[in-house]
């Protein structure tokens, strides 16, 4: 179970990211094709509505952003500046370290909070309550989208959900800071799948020029 946890961000990006792109490749053919004059396929293109096409892939790059910030959290890929806390000595660096990361997870726990009590409000009760068969009549039904006609609260759910998340990738952090000293860090030169190739110095670069040179010269001379 840890496992696909730790994992959670890059499987939800992975997916909304393939589906969006999926979504645009196909309503730009369609919007391209439909403007061709080819009898019965025109008329049977027009016929199909995609006009919720855009709708969809901005609430779903919405939810990138959110599960996205809890993925900076967890990789130590968030912008910061961290020269004065570099410079401190290290048992004030550790409180410090350890009321920002605190800070982070008070934050964000706070903005989950209010989302949820958001979102509750605003048609997931109503939702909720109607689908256990429940008197409803004086609840909020809560607004829809306008294309997809969604209920509003299904878009505005990537809120407290990205934001817990972050809360708990923050106290995630927070815990292993404790225990190890450490904290998540990314090397931005680094790019997955390269192998990286070890640097040599200047001697040893030499030599393998003089032996490639001299094989050249051999292999000529064949």
């Amino acid at each position: 179970m840890m496992k696909y946890l730790d994992h959670l961000e890059e499987i939800i990006i992975t997916f909304l990211i393939g589906a969006a792109t999926a979504i645009i490749a196909v309503a730009v053919v369609h919007r391209y094709l439909s403007g061709l004059p080819i009898p019965g396929l025109q008329d049977w293109l027009l016929g199909i509505n995609l006009s919720w096409a855009q709708e969809l892939c901005i609430y779903m790059f919405v939810w990138m952003a959110k599960f996205g910030a809890a993925y900076g959290v967890r990789s130590g890929i968030h912008v910061g500046v961290d020269v004065l806390v570099t410079r401190l000595p290290d048992s004030w660096r550790k409180t410090t370290v350890i009321i920002a990361i605190m800070g982070g997870a008070l934050f964000t726990g706070l903005i989950g909070t209010l989302g949820a009590k958001f979102v509750w409000e605003n048609g997931l009760h109503y939702a909720l309550l109607n689908k256990l068969g429940m008197d409803v009549t004086e609840l909020f039904e809560g607004p829809i989208t306008p294309d997809l006609e969604w209920p509003t609260w299904i878009v505005y759910s990537a809120v407290p959900l990205g934001s817990y998340l972050m809360c708990f990738r923050f106290l995630q952090v927070g815990w292993a800071f404790l225990h190890t000293g450490e904290l998540p860090h990314h090397d931005h030169t680094h790019v997955d799948g390269i192998e990286e190739i070890p640097a040599m110095d200047s001697t040893q670069a030499l030599e393998e020029y003089e032996v490639h040179k001299f094989n050249g010269k051999d292999g000529g001379a064949k």
